[in-house]
């Protein structure tokens, strides 16, 4: 079983940054991709990015390519989702989720979810 608690989100200004956090509790984080998710007010949950176990594969949805960026700390079994250049359009609630490390990363199959943590971006 994993748990996944996800910090970090908030209030911002179009054109700001936020850094979300995502804390794992399993002893083999790094044998686990991670992705971070986000839906909006009556839309579909979207996978925003993602890494593999190694790091070094990630995945950007087209939306916030050269803006959000991915990283791990597999010693501390932490995901990150950094965002600058942060636009009203991606204020959502951002859902952090793992899977054993078996697919591309592009792939939108997780297993396990946070709570979410809403990202308000005010214009």
């Amino acid at each position: 079983q994993v748990q996944l608690v996800e910090s970090g989100g908030g209030l911002v200004q179009a054109g700001g940054s936020l850094r979300l956090s995502c804390a794992a509790s399993v002893r083999t984080f790094g044998r686990y991709a991670m992705g971070w998710f986000r839906q909006a007010p009556g839309k579909e949950r979207e996978l925003v990015a993602a890494i593999r176990w190694r790091g070094g594969s990630t995945y950007y949805a087209d939306s916030v390519k050269d803006r959000f960026t991915i990283s791990r700390d597999n010693a501390k079994n932490t995901v990150y989702l950094q965002m600058n250049s942060l636009k009203p359009e991606d204020t959502a609630v951002y859902y952090c989720a793992a899977r054993p490390d078996i697919y591309s990363s592009d792939s939108a199959l997780f297993d396990y979810w946070g709570q979410g943590t809403q990202v308000t971006v005010s214009s």
